[in-house]
């Protein structure tokens, strides 16, 4: 970052309030301080049964401790939001059960991470991977993407965490031109998924005012992307009036404003290149009133550090 890019970012907070959005860190660390294990499908199913629930011990208590680190590591940083890695524990929704069983034996231990993210003040989130498509034309995805949705809810659970958006399951809407059936789906979702689930503007499918509607519909908040807005719209600014009124319309659909989440990042080579950059360098300036920030920079911890020491710069 160049120092007029930092002194921009500290210009435009010195122009807003005072207290400082919450910055949140995305799954893993770029130091080897927060990392996870994990286990292919293909290898895992050459195993025999014994070395199945053998390797998941081994592989979920690790990642247990992870878990445990990324609480650590945020606390020494004041970092109070992590989205958790959502392959925290593979393979825990297959028919044999071994990880779904080993889950249920290890709920005290899960059920203390949640505890002490409570107490450090720390707000934990989920961001299910891709393979999520509520809106799919297919039955069997649409079935299989709940089933996953309903691993994660259990995992959540596990954790002791809220059955509200605090503990939030962010999606995207999947394929374009199926806000009817998405909203239809949705209606239809156990409590435990709906209760925490949340929708995400992409630069394809779904634009903000596309998503919002869903969202008003079903009656679920909606987290906005300014980064996605802008190229899904061939903006040439964040501060477009647009994605002030976007920011503005999906804190409307928290039923507490004190929780609405935003997402942040930067293009890598062009304002518009949907990559994202190592670094924050601009940022909306209505984003300064956002109590919650995911920032989703390649270099993570490093992203948060930059952006804080700019705003440093500002007061």
């Amino acid at each position: 970052m160049t120092i007029s890019q930092c002194q921009n970012l500290a210009n435009q907070q010195q122009q807003s309030q005072t207290i400082l959005p919450n910055l949140g860190l995305v799954c893993i660390t770029v130091s080897q301080q927060v990392r996870f294990k994990t286990i292919t499908r293909t290898r895992y199913l050459k195993l025999s049964l014994a070395e199945r629930e053998s390797t998941l011990r081994q592989l979920y208590q690790h990642n247990l401790q992870r878990l445990h680190d990324a609480l650590t590591f945020c606390e020494q940083n004041q970092i109070r939001l992590y989205r958790m890695t959502s392959n925290l524990f593979p393979m825990n929704d297959l028919e044999d059960e071994i990880g779904e069983n080993l889950l249920e034996e290890m709920a005290d231990e899960l059920g203390k991470i949640g505890q002490r993210a409570v107490a450090l003040g720390i707000r934990m989130v989920l961001h299910p991977d891709q393979f999520v498509v509520l809106s799919s034309d297919s039955p069997e995805v649409v079935q299989t993407s709940i089933n996953i949705l309903s691993r994660h809810a259990r995992d959540l659970d596990l954790l002791g965490l809220p059955r509200s958006p605090w503990s939030l399951m962010n999606i995207h809407g999947g394929k374009s031109q199926r806000a009817e059936k998405l909203v239809k789906v949705i209606l239809q979702l156990p409590e435990a998924i709906k209760s925490r689930l949340t929708l995400e503007n992409d630069e394809y499918a779904y634009s903000a005012s596309e998503i919002l509607a869903v969202c008003q519909q079903a009656e679920i908040p909606l987290v906005f992307d300014a980064h996605h807005h802008i190229c899904h719209e061939n903006l040439d600014s964040y501060n477009d009036p647009s994605v002030a009124t976007m920011f503005e319309a999906a804190r409307s659909t928290w039923k507490n404003p004190d929780w609405q989440l935003v997402h942040i990042s930067n293009g890598e080579t062009a304002f518009k290149d949907r990559k994202h950059s190592d670094l924050i360098t601009d940022m909306p300036d209505i984003y300064y009133q956002a109590p919650w920030i995911e920032v989703e920079a390649k270099q993570k911890e490093e992203a948060i550090a930059h952006l804080r020491s700019c705003w440093l710069m500002g007061k």
